[in-house]
């Protein structure tokens, strides 16, 4: 058994969540223990969360949106915390791949790394000119990114970087403010494992395309909503740059 807890978001996908609690009990390094974090949602109010294979559940009141299970998180006890949109599905060998590349980071002297399963580098401070890597292109090697989404593996002391700055909006922008602050003050680095194509097992996200871009989505396809979702993002990384954080292309405002 991993010395892991899992922290699942819920807000308005819960037709896929028996899906990940087996995806996740199924894993060949399965977790501690697997946490339900559940925003407030109409969409919500017909899941039957006495027969969820989980250890605890957390069903809020409000809508803390994105950063609300960060704070959740704060109350595991193992060394390592792993997280998933309520979009992503994992491989059954997703642990044993965060945790080899995990220990080959530290081998390589980088301290505490963040794991994601899908990584981003910016090629300028306007989000949306970027290069991704993970289950949206793949890559065979472990890539070093700027930010990681969807599903994230990291020791739980990098959590303690993430409060020490108030988030530029708490709408937006978790998994950019995530990799800012524990660059900045905790020395740590992010990092996309290898997402082989001949190997799906090893992915942190399996379904991302049919689960990821329903009405529901943050960025779906509505004009109004895209235009906004990379607005807001773009003020995001450009608050991060202007606050010291130093991209893996070195991009400045």
């Amino acid at each position: 058994m991993l010395d892991v807890t899992v922290i699942l978001n819920l807000y308005r996908r819960p037709q896929n969540l028996a899906r990940q609690i087996e995806a996740i009990r199924n894993q060949t390094f399965p977790p501690k223990e697997i946490w339900v974090w559940i925003n407030e949602h109409p969409d919500n109010s017909d899941l039957c969360l006495e027969y969820l294979d989980v250890d605890r559940v957390i069903d809020c009141s409000y809508n803390f949106k994105f950063f609300g299970r960060f704070a959740g998180a704060l109350l595991a006890d193992t060394k390592y915390v792993a997280m998933f949109d309520d979009d992503t599905i994992p491989g059954p060998k997703w642990f044993e791949n965060c945790l080899d590349t995990y220990f080959k980071l530290e081998s390589d002297g980088y301290t505490t790394p963040i794991l994601g399963s899908a990584g981003v580098t910016l090629n300028s401070f306007r989000y949306e000119n970027h290069n991704r890597c993970g289950w949206p292109t793949q890559n065979k090697e472990t890539k070093r990114v700027d930010l990681v989404g969807h599903a994230w593996f990291f020791n739980r002391e990098c959590l303690s970087h993430l409060w020490r700055e108030k988030p530029y909006t708490w709408d937006n922008g978790e998994d950019i403010h995530f990799s800012y602050t524990a660059q900045k003050y905790g020395n740590c680095q992010t990092f996309c494992p290898p997402h082989p194509p001949e190997d799906k097992d090893l992915w942190g996200s399996i379904y991302a395309m049919e689960l990821g871009t329903d009405a529901v989505a943050t960025s779906n396809n509505t004009w109004l909503s895209h235009v906004n979702f990379f607005s807001q993002r773009d003020k995001v990384v450009r608050n991060a740059i202007s606050g010291g954080w130093k991209t893996v292309k070195n991009v400045t405002l």
